[in-house]
């Protein structure tokens, strides 16, 4: 193992061992409910973290990264051939998505790799690393910058080059990876090197602003728009009916509940899913569920009418409830 390689090993992996083969490679391959419960059950033996990552709020699906993968000779040949990009292209990634194969290899390395070792390479023994060392840094803690916004501490000042003269001020940026929106560059400047994230701010903005005249300008990001939960009449009168559901919406509950079962871990996907099978449906089975729709739609006319007409009855009393009030006082 090169010095390099050794670099890449996150800490406490060293005097490691590879436990045997939970499954064949064919197994894994063929059987997602297999990788899956080998995949976390060889994370849970080595101690190391495992997590599903989402890329573009989407989870990945790690077991297609793995068949694509190894199909192409495992992590090393795919990185020495560079086929990230033609991995990546199984996932259709929207175009936004510009650092897909960065963000590949990154969880490939970090969740697939020795887990490939053992049921692709069947090796044994100590944990081994890739021929390949992660283009990024050698230093396991940097590559967790890849998709993560950096917040400078204000420690220390940094000498303004204003007050430099240009013989004894020298600045050089050197990118260190790129992802969606940016890159993650290191500044030397004079003698101090400082890290951090160069964004593609946002052009109309930038026009607006007067006060950044540098390439490095600070990363502000549209906050989220937070929608105003619309109140149902009947947060405000419990005894107003449930509105109606058409017969998609009876499809969505139906399949949605079998899907969780099938694919507890794609809940994400199951909107497109639950769409795609109502578009295949003939339209005598569309009609069953149809039907069902124009019957809650009618009871939810029925009761609509009873609860307005008891609103009125209660609204008549009321008024009438003064008047003899009234009339007592009178007499």
């Amino acid at each position: 193992m090169s010095p390099g390689s050794k670099k890449i090993l996150k800490a406490g992996m060293e005097n490691k061992h590879y436990p045997a083969p939970l499954a064949s490679h064919e197994d894994v391959v063929n059987n997602p409910s297999v990788f899956w419960d080998t995949l976390r059950r060889f994370h849970f033996v080595m101690g190391t973290k495992f997590m599903i990552p989402v890329i573009g709020g989407k989870e990945l699906d790690l077991q297609v990264l793995y068949v694509e993968t190894t199909s192409r000779g495992g992590y090393d040949k795919v990185v020495a051939e560079k086929k990230w990009r033609e991995v990546g292209s199984v996932f259709c990634f929207s175009a936004t998505t510009t650092s897909a194969s960065f963000v590949l290899k990154k969880h490939y390395l970090s969740l697939l790799y020795h887990y490939e070792q053992v049921h692709f390479f069947k090796i044994q023994g100590p944990v081994s690393a890739p021929a390949v060392a992660f283009p990024l840094s050698s230093s396991p803690s940097k590559t967790e910058l890849a998709i993560v916004e950096y917040s400078p501490k204000p420690t220390r000042d940094c000498p303004d080059p204003s007050t430099e003269s240009s013989s004894s001020f020298s600045v050089k940026g050197t990118i260190e990876g790129k992802f969606d929106c940016g890159y993650l560059v290191s500044v030397q400047l004079g003698s101090e090197v400082l890290h951090g994230v160069l964004y593609h701010p946002d052009q109309q903005d930038l026009s607006k602003s007067t006060q950044y005249d540098g390439a490095i300008v600070p990363y502000t990001p549209a906050g989220r728009r937070r929608r105003r939960r619309r109140r149902g009449r009947r947060s405000g009168d419990p005894s107003y009916p449930k509105p109606n559901r058409s017969g998609y919406n009876f499809f969505f509950a139906e399949k949605h509940f079998k899907l969780k079962s099938l694919y507890p871990n794609r809940e994400r996907e199951f909107t497109k899913m639950i769409g795609q099978s109502w578009s295949s449906l003939s339209a005598e089975e569309r009609m069953v569920y149809q039907n069902i729709g124009l019957k809650d739609k009618e009871r939810y006319r029925r009761e609509l009418k009873e609860y307005k007409d008891k609103l009125k009855l209660r609204q008549e009393a009321m008024e009438v409830e003064p008047n003899i009030k009234d009339q007592d006082v009178r007499d």
